[in-house]
């Protein structure tokens, strides 16, 4: 228990700060329960929090920035009144960038952009039971880049949410840690 309060606290802290993109307004609450319930045993794991040890964009975190595209991606979702399946879509955009290395070095690591979706997905298979839309979320999150597209509206979702987040990181937050 202790374990999911820091957890939740983690997440408000992410969304209130870098997730609303320095804007001041309020949470929608109904979306961090929905992260919370769903995402719980993924925030939950060891590995997954060591992803905060790893920087995505600008000065944000791969866990920051996992966690704001879930925001988004369901704040997408209650914007344009889509018929989705949530638990699906927060696990799939929770695991997207679950790569679990510094991308940023040349250590065995090139063309991440091409490469790390795979990469994310074996480690999901590893470490929990994924189902067929969330390997699909993972697998295609970086649709153009990669070719194949999204086959489920929860992974065009998380795409379009993962572009938005990953542009508002790059561009704000640039400052070094």
């Amino acid at each position: 228990m202790e374990n999911r309060i820091l957890d939740i606290r983690i997440l408000y802290d992410v969304i209130s700060n870098e997730g609303n993109c320095g804007v001041q307004h309020k949470l929608d609450m109904d979306i961090i329960n929905h992260i919370c319930l769903y995402g719980v045993n993924i925030m939950c794991s060891t590995n997954f929090k060591k992803s905060l040890d790893f920087i995505q964009h600008g000065n944000i975190s791969v866990l920051e920035h996992s966690l704001s595209v879930a925001y988004m991606s369901l704040w997408l979702v209650k914007k344009l009144h889509l018929n989705v399946d949530k638990k699906s879509l927060v696990r799939g955009a929770l695991l997207h960038d679950y790569f679990l290395y510094d991308w940023h070095t040349n250590n065995g690591h090139p063309l991440h952009g091409f490469t790390h979706p795979k990469t994310a997905l074996d480690n999901a298979n590893r470490d929990f039971h994924i189902n067929k839309v969330e390997s699909d979320i993972i697998l295609k999150h970086m649709f153009p880049l990669n070719i194949k597209p999204p086959m489920y509206k929860e992974s065009m979702i998380v795409c379009l949410a993962d572009k938005i987040s990953a542009t508002i990181e790059t561009i704000l937050f640039r400052k070094s840690r």
